[in-house]
This record gives structure tokens, C-alpha cells and sequence, in this order.
């Protein structure tokens, strides 16, 4: 099963990968151009083979990104939940490349950095406000994607559940709705 992973650059997309795969935090940002993880995950009584690709999020690499998207799954579109442009890109620039790139795919919207939302202040780098989890699944919703997950690849919290959702979205017979994941920042494991 093939799974992209898209979303704007430094929101935690490789993070994220890397922690799920290895349980590695890596600890300096290198920006991503393509890369690719296989992991064998159990379902149900299955052992699938989820290959998950990241992508570059900058705008440099916007006319080789899709290449990537050819013969997948599923994606997961990611935004920083302390990162208001990156949330608002969800709508802005990433549902109009998947759907115009993939369409028909099925998307797991996925909040990142979760730990950090509860920062002291609240705001990001520009001063705007934290992403809540009512936004998150308000956004899931607008753009039309099958879930919406919140998670943290420092603590791992959720981090689980982001890949679990995408697999059973891929999954489940096309004629049954979504599970509501409502974006819940328990730890599961």
C-alpha cells in the first residue's frame, strides 16, 4: 500500500515518518526533496506493506512532487498546528494539487506538532493563534477528507493512529463513512 505524505515544508512530515518507522526523533531539520519508508504493519489478520513517500513541501519542487503521486493509495496532507500559513495552504494550495493531481485519493488530514500547541503563548512566529481541534475537523470537512487526526512525533502521541486511519481509509469498502477520529490527544498503543 502506497501512502504520500504532503504538506507544507518544516511542519513535521519527515519527523513524523522517521518516528513511526524507527522511533528516531531526528534532532536537526533537513529539508526533504523525495524519500521512502516501508514498514510491515498488521491489520486485522493482514500484514500489509506500507510504503509511505515524503515530499518536499517548498514551491521549488512543485512541478516534480507529483510524480510521486502516481499509483497511490492514500495521502496524508500535514500541517504544523502552530502554524497558521501551513494550515491555511491545506485549502489554499494542497487540496487543489491532489485533487487536480490524484483525484479520487483518499486524504487523512493529519494536525502535527501537537506538543507544541499548548506553548505559553499560544501564538506562532507571525502572531497568529494556535490551530484548535474544531478547526482541524472543520478543514477535514471543507476540503472533503476522510479524517482528521492531531498528533506529535517527539512525544508520539497519536502518531499511531495517523497511519492506522490512513490504512483503513484505504481500506474500508467505499460505501461506508469515515470513523469520526476527532482528533483526541490520547496517547495510543
Amino acid at each position: 500500500m502506497k501512502v504520500v505524505v504532503v504538506g507544507d515544508g518544516a511542519v513535521g512530515k519527515t519527523s513524523m515518518l522517521l518516528c513511526y518507522t524507527t522511533n528516531t526523533f531526528p534532532t536537526d531539520y533537513m529539508a526533504t526533496v523525495f524519500d521512502n519508508y516501508a514498514v510491515n504493519v498488521q491489520y486485522g489478520e493482514k500484514t500489509i506493506n506500507l510504503g509511505l513517500w515524503d515530499t518536499a513541501g517548498q514551491d521549488e519542487y512543485a512541478q516534480y512532487r507529483p510524480l510521486s503521486y502516481h499509483e497511490a493509495d492514500g495521502f496524508i496532507l500535514a500541517f504544523s498546528l502552530i502554524d497558521r500559513a501551513s494550515f491555511e495552504n491545506v485549502s489554499q494550495t494542497w487540496i487543489k494539487e491532489l485533487r487536480a493531481k490524484a483525484p479520487g485519493a483518499p486524504i487523512t488530514l493529519v494536525g502535527t506538532k501537537l506538543d507544541l500547541r499548548g506553548s505559553a503563548s499560544g501564538v506562532d512566529r507571525g502572531g497568529a493563534r494556535h490551530v484548535t481541534t474544531e478547526e482541524g475537523e472543520e478543514m477535514r470537512r471543507k476540503i472533503g477528507a476522510e479524517a482528521y487526526v492531531e498528533c506529535s512525533a517527539l512525544t508520539q502521541d497519536n502518531l499511531k493512529r495517523v497511519f492506522e486511519t490512513a490504512i483503513d481509509v484505504h481500506m474500508r469498502p467505499k460505501d461506508v463513512p469515515a470513523k469520526k477520529t476527532g482528533g483526541c490527544a490520547c496517547v495510543v498503543s
